[in-house]
């Protein structure tokens, strides 16, 4: 077992023991820069000395704002070495957004990346009532565009690791001390959840918690010093904190960090990660760009690429899993990775991962099937801001689309009568911050904590995710309705990128649909159907035939499922915008909600329900740039043929508890 410690620590232990291996990489300017465990722990130390210099002091919180940057990884080691918590926050978030988790964290001090984060931080300073006394210390990254910047409290990161040095030439003992006094016990984060149903509320993680959680899970797949991941995803996810903090600190990989949000594939491609983790979204995008690739591509290219991945949907995942595959078929798999899967591998920058995982949402079988045929080692996790992610894990050879995997070690897992999936283990929150309420309403009177989540365990102990216990409801007929079951069906084609279902308490299941604009734009470009954007595209003819045959399929797929059978889709709507955390549709994690979209778009769900064949609606939109607008337009209503149904199955009976003290 991992001794009981702090993250300072750890970084202080790798500095001591492999001083002079890369532990971080950053590109900028087109040129990955490099440092080593000694060269971090260094920059941390200066960097907790500036802080201790402007008064950030035990118990006190950090707000940290950017995409992923080495400096501001350093930065929540340096709050954790000072006993105080580092608080990320989503850098796409408007200003408007963060002001509640920076009231709420009772934030001084704020570490950013650049002129963008800063200008927002300025104007809740500047605008908020009861902020300007706060946030009185701000220290960017990056200085472009901040020249002549002269807010009280505003400082650069050369700037304040100078007066971090002088500090600790005058303190000396000051830092030591400091990472002596931390604590396993100690709140290590707070992390705060995407507020689907409410207000976000901040999850507290202590050292010992996330520490666990990040040594069991590298001991399961066997990470260790040789391992790099690439850290693109926002750092106020708690997947992040997990893959590219806690696990980087427990087991001493190389953290590697893109230039930008754009540049991910590019850097991708020269990194090479060895783990390696993205949401289904990233995956289904991934494979939508390859699919477009090969429609352009030569006759002779297509069917090469058509006859190997046959053979790979055939036998590659028995490859990959050490099955047994007959030798014409190990040879043509062979022959297809020379041809095909390696240089696909190579330009997919994964030519080196040994274990990659996906969580978020379900993923389709046929995405789920097409990674793990061409060689790559996908598997599925499953966990929460409050499990530290770390709930189940797919073990090799044991990797199934249906289920998330067995309960993974230190954790334990049980089904109530409800249906609910109750968690208890090592990775479980201290509480949530100053809501002592929330934290007694979210843990039952054993320690275990209500996920919100409906599931099964099956007869081999694998937990399957059925959907949001609170979504779960019933048609008016009683059979079963869990509409994110439905929305993943859909969302498996590379022509839908989100749906909403609605039929709770009614006679049928109607749905919202999101088009893929690369997939459905690049279907249009091929069938010579000219468009002008979003709009005009979403509301073509032909566009509604496309996406009727993928709510077929799935009406189809669903009339062979007894418990769903019922719950296929009658008719649908082509939406006429992208739903976007902006106009506040989307979590800043892109997962629905539910409720606000029910209320926003309740014309068209009258709509739906009653027998109309199309519907104008006028809807406020908020622009990047902080402005408003409005889109327009009259939404066809289109029906699906349903196939006949068959009764519902009974509701599962309660499973047993299930732990891993591995």
């Amino acid at each position: 077992m991992q001794e009981r410690t702090t993250f300072p620590r750890l970084l202080q232990q790798h500095a001591a023991l492999r001083g002079t291996r890369v532990a971080y990489r950053e590109k900028d300017l087109g040129i990955w820069q490099c440092w080593t465990w000694q060269e971090a722990a260094h920059e941390v130390r200066l960097l907790a000395c500036a802080l201790a210099a402007a008064g950030f002091k035990r118990g006190d919180n950090l707000a940290i704002i950017g995409n992923n940057r080495v400096r501001l990884y350093w930065a929540m080691t340096a709050a954790q070495a000072l006993g105080g918590v580092p608080v990320p926050l989503y850098q796409d978030a408007v200003a408007q957004e963060m002001t509640h988790v920076l009231q709420d964290a009772e934030i001084d001090f704020a570490i950013v990346e650049d002129q963008e984060q800063v200008d927002k931080l300025l104007e809740i300073r500047d605008t908020v009532p009861g902020f300007s006394q706060r946030l009185r210390h701000i220290i960017y990254d990056d200085p472009r565009g901040l020249r002549n910047y002269d807010a009280p409290g505003l400082m650069s990161f050369e700037a304040a690791l100078e007066q971090g040095r002088t500090f600790d030439a005058q303190h000396p003992r000051h830092f030591d001390d400091a990472v002596a006094q931390g604590d396993p016990e100690d709140t290590a984060i707070i992390l705060y959840t995407s507020g689907t149903t409410g207000k976000p509320k901040g999850v507290c993680h202590s050292h010992a918690g996330l520490i666990g959680a990040a040594h069991h899970g590298c001991g399961f797949d066997g990470l260790g010093p040789g391992d790099e991941v690439l850290s693109y995803l926002p750092m106020a996810w708690v997947g992040d904190n997990l893959f590219s903090y806690a696990q980087a600190l427990v087991a001493g990989f190389t953290v590697n960090c893109p230039e930008s949000p754009n540049t991910v594939a590019t850097d991708m491609r020269e990194i090479g990660p060895t783990y390696y983790f993205a949401p289904p979204r990233v995956y289904e995008n991934v494979l939508t760009q390859v699919m477009i690739r090969m429609e352009d591509a030569g006759a002779f290219k297509r069917a090469m690429f058509g006859y190997f991945m046959n053979v790979a949907r055939r036998c590659g995942a028995a490859v990959l899993d050490g099955a047994h595959v007959n030798l014409l078929d190990r040879l043509r798999y062979a022959l297809g990775n020379l041809c095909v899967y390696g240089p696909l591998r190579n330009t997919l920058g994964m030519s080196r991962i040994r274990v990659a995982y996906t969580a978020g949402e379900a993923i389709g079988p046929d995405l789920f099937r097409f990674y793990r045929a061409i060689g790559i080692n996908l598997k599925q996790f499953y966990g929460q801001t409050e499990t530290c992610a770390y709930v189940c894990l797919q073990p090799d050879r044991q990797v199934r689309f249906d289920s998330v995997g067995p309960v993974a070690p230190g954790m334990e897992i049980k089904i109530a009568q409800s249906g609910e999936v109750l968690v208890r283990g090592v990775g479980l929150l201290k509480g949530y911050y100053k809501r002592p309420d929330a934290t007694r309403e979210a843990l039952d009177e054993n320690g275990y904590f209500r996920t919100g989540d409906a599931g099964i365990i099956d007869a081999d102990g694998h937990l399957r995710i059925i959907d949001r216990a609170k979504d779960v409801g019933k048609l008016a007929g009683g059979a079963l309705f869990a509409p994110k079951y439905i929305e993943n069906k859909l969302k498996f084609f590379s022509y839908i990128k989100e749906a909403v279902a609605f039929g709770d308490a009614r006679d049928e299941v109607c749905a919202f649909i999101n088009i893929d604009l690369d997939a459905v734009g690049n279907w249009a470009e091929r069938n010579n159907l000219a468009y002008a954007g979003y709009v005009d595209l979403a509301s073509h003819p032909e566009v509604a035939q496309l996406i009727l045959g993928c709510v077929e399929q799935v009406n189809e797929a669903m009339s062979r499922e007894p418990a769903f059978a019922a719950a296929q889709i009658h008719r649908f709507l082509i939406l006429h915008k992208e739903l976007d955390p902006d106009d506040d549709e989307l979590t800043r994690t892109r997962k629905v909600r539910r409720g606000f979209i029910a209320e926003k778009y309740g014309v068209l769900i009258d709509a739906l329900y009653t027998g109309k064949t199309s519907q104008f609606i006028e809807t406020r939109v908020k622009f990047e740039d902080g402005r408003e607008g409005s889109v327009s337009a009259t939404i066809a209503i289109h029906p699906a043929r349903v196939i006949g149904t068959r009764a519902p199955a009974e509701d599962p009976a309660p499973a047993k508890p299930l732990r891993c003290a591995a």
